[in-house]
């Protein structure tokens, strides 16, 4: 029997919010551990096997590494498709461009002096 989906996606109730705005969901998804290491680990390999993601995501569980690939998949955002494993699908590749100008704003927001910006 097929478990019911635990992925967090739009139209549910997610962490810190009842509403089920896509922008929530996609917010709690990629804030579940290790997710967005996932995503980077693909952003440039066309596709990675389980075992290709555990030793590059050098602490992660098996269990886990499962749990947010399968999260991963329900969402859209991985395939596994490929024989050579997983790999991510034309809304993945999307999301990492979507997500470029926060890694951008990040790496100048960590170049600050201090806090208050002075």
């Amino acid at each position: 029997m097929k478990r019911p989906s635990r992925a967090p996606l739009p139209g549910r109730p997610v962490r810190g919010s009842q509403s089920g705005r896509p922008v929530m969901a996609l917010l709690d998804l990629l804030g579940c551990r290790w997710a967005l290491r996932i995503l980077w680990e693909l952003r440039e390999e066309p596709a990675a096997t389980f075992r290709d993601l555990q030793l590059r995501c050098a602490n992660v569980s098996s269990s886990v590494l499962n749990e947010r690939l399968r999260e991963l998949r329900e969402a859209g955002i991985l395939a596994t498709g490929d024989p050579n494993g997983y790999q991510l699908t034309a809304e993945g590749r999307r999301l990492l461009s979507a997500l470029a100008p926060i890694d951008e704003w990040a790496v100048r927001w960590s170049r600050r002096e201090t806090v208050d910006g002075s």
